[in-house]
């Protein structure tokens, strides 16, 4: 197996694992109740994907 002919500075590890970072997920408006939610999702808050209601969500009273 090959081994490497040089010891990797810090510098250098350092940099490629400064490109290691959490990504903010992008977040839409619900149509129907204006709540964000994750795209391509059913909405937790009223149950509709796109037009259509999908799951039916009780109200908490």
């Amino acid at each position: 197996m090959a081994q490497p002919k040089k010891k990797m500075s810090r510098a250098r590890t350092h940099r490629r694992r400064a490109q290691w970072k959490l990504a903010v997920p992008g977040l839409i408006r619900c149509p129907q109740c204006h709540e964000l939610t994750l795209p391509h999702r059913v909405c937790p808050a009223c149950g509709y994907y796109g037009a259509k209601e999908v799951v039916k969500v009780e109200k908490a009273e």
